[in-house]
Order: C-alpha cells, then structure tokens, then sequence
C-alpha cells in the first residue's frame, strides 16, 4: 500500500470513529447527582441545581452545533438538571430552541423527567401585532411555537420576559396560568420585572390559583440594583430567584484582563457586550483577579459563589462557550465560604466608579430608578419601564 492510500484509509477510519462517536447512545453519568447542590424556589418544593446552563448564546445556527450537544450532554452528567431558553434565543431568533430540540431527541429525551426545561415570551419574535410583549395571544402563541421548536408537550417553567406597558398586567399573568392549567408548563415565572411590579403580579397569580415560582433578574458584581428592594420583595413572597449574566457577559472573567481577544463576547458584532464597556472595567476587573487568586479560584468562579451567598439565590444561571468552561464554572462550588476580610476586599474595589453600561449605581432599587421620573399613574409607571428597557434584551 502506497503513502497516498494509506493516508486516505487513515482518514476514512478517523471520519467513521468520528461519526460513530456522535452517533453513540448517551447513558448519563450514574453519579451525576453526587456533585451537585440543589436548592428550593423560594418556599416551594421545586429544587434547582446551584449552577443551571443558559443557552442565550452558543446554540443558534451561527454556532457549531456538536459544541452545544456536548455542553448539554456534559452539563447533565455534572448535575445540571435546569437548561434556560427563550423563544428568541439564537441567532437566529427560534434558532436555540430548535437546536435543544435536536439534542433532546438525541440524548435527552430518556431523562426528561429528570429535567427543568424553561422558556419566555416578552421580546420580538414575529412581526406584526403579536409577536412581542405580553397580550394573552402572544403569550400563548409564543409558547405553541416554542413546543413545537422543541417536540415537547411541555415546559416545566414559563416566562414572562418582561412587563408590558400597554397590556393589563392581569392579562399577561392570566395567560401564564392558562398556560399551567392547560399542561403546557408546570409554573409561571417573570422575568425583568421591578419589585413592585413583581409583588403584584404574584399576587395576581396566587389569586388565579397558580403561584409564581421564580423571577429571573439581571445580577453580578457589577450589576446590583436587585439588592435594592427585588431580593426582599421575592423573599417575602416566598419567590425564588435565578441570576443571568452573572459573569456580565464575560467580563468576569481573565478574559478581558489583557484586551479583547478573538472569539470572545465583545469581539462580535451580534453581541450585548461591546468594546466601549469593557475599558472601564478593566482595572476593577484585575483588582478583584487577584483576590480570586489568593483563594485559589479563577475570577469567573468567584463571581459566580460571591452569588450564591446569598440564600435567596435559588440558582446561578451560567453560558458556556466549551465543555471546559463549563467545568470550570462547576468547580466553584468546591470553595463557597468567603472571610469577612475578603468580603470587604471586594466592596471596597465595587465602591468606585462602577461599570454599568445602564448607567446604575450599585443597590440601586430599580423603584427608585423608575420612581426618579415621579410617574403620576400605574401608566405613566409603565411607561417609564419600557423605556429604559426598550432597545436592551436583557435576558
């Protein structure tokens, strides 16, 4: 046999081992559940992993789709039951979910009683009248189209994505239990909602029999305005809650320590993290490196366990571009415990001039943010909300 050949039969053999490789029947790792914690929503019973896996980003079209069915498929096998999605997650919007659909069918779908699949509806996704905010038909529509994206019968939690100003707030929450009581998902949740606004539409839904689970809300080091008057308006009505861009965007991380690489985040044009917010932030960003380095973890993994010290977190909710960051992001929770000293380390570097592309004060309550304008009506109220938020997908 000559050189050519057998290079050729060599090449030949790779592909097929390749091939057999992806095509290989998934059996989930057995001691799955010993390397996880898990915590209650709020005072209900449903327990979430520590760390859940957010597909935001990295499980559109634009992504290479074998990279997000390992990342699943290892995310499970380390304990990570809960997998967070939105009818516009990709790009393309829609894209994400058709693409955990895919991996649902082909690896998933044994354990699906094992899992905590969520999606939302709030954002644009179809042109026209109902293709966005939180009328009853769009709701509804959103979520039948989400099912049929995933060939599922249903969603353990749905979302509204985020308030809207000119649909009644009891529309949007009626169409959230006429969701649960149809089968279509097991509880309702908010996303993106204020403290007053969120204390009221919860007590909407525990009126109509269907109590809100869980608000998922924008929160990080750098990004604190839940502590505000959020965090204890879910606690006191025994609401779970569950952090996204808990890294902000990346930031928290040694990615940025040196510039902005290729392939990160703030390098693509279809991103929410940009050039222009990360200078600022960088000095910060060192700063609290090297504190994470003395207690022997990476940035990224003390930012995500300086989250969760706080009991009212139910779950972190993380996005990992490789199977590596994602255990990464797992090992943190090995080193939970901080020292008063460090504590104070750490505020001591946040209490500067702040990075906050939103323009936010740490603790800042976002019922201060809106209340600043002095709306004279609920309307008005509204108004204000979805102005700020317009133009900013913050999910």
């Amino acid at each position: 046999m000559n050189r050519h050949n057998f290079l050729n039969l060599a090449l030949g053999l790779i592909q097929n081992e390749n091939l057999n490789h992806k095509n290989m029947l998934y059996v989930a790792n057995e001691h799955r559940y010993t390397q996880m914690q898990y915590h209650k929503c709020g005072k209900w019973g449903l327990k979430l992993p520590l760390i859940s896996l957010g597909l935001w980003h990295n499980f559109g079209d634009v992504d290479v789709f074998e990279n997000g069915r390992a990342m699943c498929r290892r995310a499970f096998d380390l304990g990570i039951t809960h997998f967070d999605l939105a009818n516009n997650y990709g790009p393309p919007p829609g894209s994400a979910e058709v693409n955990f659909g895919k991996i649902m069918h082909l690896d998933l779908a044994p354990y699906r009683d094992e899992l905590i699949i969520s999606t939302k509806a709030g954002y644009q996704m179809w042109p026209g009248p109902y293709g966005e905010w939180g009328s009853r038909k769009s709701m509804l529509a959103s979520l039948n189209q989400s099912l049929k994206r995933m060939n599922l019968d249903y969603v353990d939690i749905f979302y509204s994505h985020r308030p809207d100003p000119n649909t009644p707030l009891e529309e949007t929450m009626m169409a959230l239990d006429h969701a649960v009581r149809q089968g279509k998902a097991l509880y309702a949740g908010i996303s993106n909602y204020p403290p007053r606004m969120a204390v009221e539409a919860a007590q909407i839904l525990k009126k109509l029999g269907t109590p809100c689970l869980i608000h998922q809300t924008k929160y990080s080091m750098f990004e604190r305005r839940i502590e505000g008057g959020l965090l204890d308006a879910l606690e006191t009505e025994g609401i779970g809650c569950i952090p996204f861009s808990p890294l902000a965007q990346g930031l928290l991380t040694d990615k940025y320590l040196n510039g902005i690489p290729d392939g990160s985040r703030a390098s693509k044009s279809w991103g929410f993290l940009k050039p222009e917010q990360v200078k600022p932030a960088i000095e910060k960003v060192k700063k609290l490196n090297d504190v994470a380095q003395r207690r022997g973890q990476t940035l990224a993994q003390m930012a995500l366990v300086w989250l969760l010290k706080d009991r009212r977190i139910t779950s972190v909710l993380i996005g990992a571009s490789s199977v590596a960051q994602l255990d990464d992001n797992v090992v943190a929770l090995k080193n939970m415990e901080f020292s008063k000293t460090e504590l104070q380390q750490i505020e001591v570097i946040l209490s500067g001039e702040v990075f906050d592309p939103l323009g936010f004060k740490p603790k800042e309550s976002l019922i201060d943010w809106v209340d600043a304008d002095k709306p004279s009506s609920r309307s008005d109220f509204i108004q204000n909300l979805a102005k700020r938020l317009g133009g900013t997908n913050l999910a």
